[in-house]
C-alpha cells in the first residue's frame, strides 16, 4: 500500500441562474466579493485554479478545479460559497471527485522531474484544460499486465509527440462513478485536437467504454472569471 499521501482533486461545474444577471449591479458586485472573499480564506487548506466555460458549453459558466488533503476542507469550502449573494444563484452541473495515485504503466516514461509530482498535481500556466471522465472496459482488466503494458506504452508514445499537451490524470474507483478524470493543460487547443484523434487509431482505444461529457475550460483569475457571468 502506498504511505505518501495523496491529494483529492475535484472538479466543479457551475452554472448561475439567469436571475442573477437581472439584479442590481452593487448587489452583484457584493455577491462576487463575498465569494472571492471565502475563496482567499481557504487558500492554504484547498488550491483553487479557476476557468470560465461561458459560451463553451450550454450547461456551464464556470470551472474550478480544486487539490487539497482533506475531503472536508472541500466540502466545508462548497457550503460557505453557496451560502455566498453568488452562491445563492448557483447550480451545481457536474461535480467529479478522484485522488491522485503512482500510476501502474509510466514509470519508464517519466519525463524528467515529474514522479514525485504523481501524487502532488502542479497546476501550470497553460490557457485551457480540457477535461473528462474515463472508464475502461472490464475486459482491459483482464487482460495480462504485459499486454495492456505494450498498449500502454504505445499510447504514451504518441502522447510524447505532443509535447505541448501536459497530461494530469486522478483516481475515482470506489470514490465516484467514473474510474479517472483526466485533465489536459494547453495553450494549443489545436494540439489537443490532434492528440486526441491520434489516440483513437491505438488498439487500447477499443477498450475505452465511456469518456464524455468534455468540457474545455479557459483559464482566468477569480475576479475575471466572475465578470464573465456577465449582468
Amino acid at each position: 500500500m502506498d504511505k505518501e499521501k495523496r491529494q483529492y482533486v475535484n472538479y466543479w461545474f457551475l452554472k448561475v441562474d439567469p436571475a442573477w444577471r437581472r439584479l442590481p449591479a452593487a448587489e452583484r458586485e457584493s455577491g462576487k466579493l463575498e465569494f472571492d472573499s471565502v475563496c482567499n480564506e481557504f487558500s492554504s487548506k484547498v488550491m483553487l485554479i479557476p476557468y470560465s466555460t461561458v459560451g463553451i458549453r450550454a450547461e456551464v459558466d464556470l470551472m474550478f478545479w480544486r487539490i487539497g488533503y482533506e475531503l472536508e476542507a472541500i466540502q466545508e469550502m462548497t457550503t460557505r460559497l453557496l451560502s455566498t449573494g453568488l452562491g445563492k444563484y448557483i447550480n451545481i452541473a457536474y461535480s467529479y471527485l478522484a485522488m491522485t495515485k503512482r500510476s501502474t504503466y509510466v514509470d519508464k516514461h517519466e519525463h524528467e522531474g515529474q514522479e514525485s509530482r504523481r501524487l502532488t498535481i502542479v497546476p501550470g500556466e497553460s490557457k485551457y484544460l480540457f477535461i473528462y471522465p474515463f472508464w475502461k472496459t472490464r475486459d482491459w482488466y483482464l487482460l495480462p499486465k504485459a499486454a495492456r503494458q505494450e498498449m500502454m506504452d504505445k499510447h504514451i508514445a504518441i502522447g510524447h509527440k505532443y509535447p505541448t499537451v501536459k497530461i494530469n490524470t486522478s483516481y475515482s474507483f470506489g470514490l465516484d462513478d467514473s474510474e479517472f478524470v483526466v485533465a489536459f493543460e494547453s495553450d494549443h487547443p489545436a494540439d489537443f485536437l490532434d492528440l486526441v484523434m491520434e489516440l483513437r487509431e491505438t488498439e487500447g482505444s477499443k477498450y475505452t467504454l465511456r469518456d464524455t461529457p468534455i468540457f474545455t475550460c479557459v483559464r482566468k483569475n477569480l475576479k475575471d472569471a466572475l465578470n464573465d457571468l456577465g449582468g
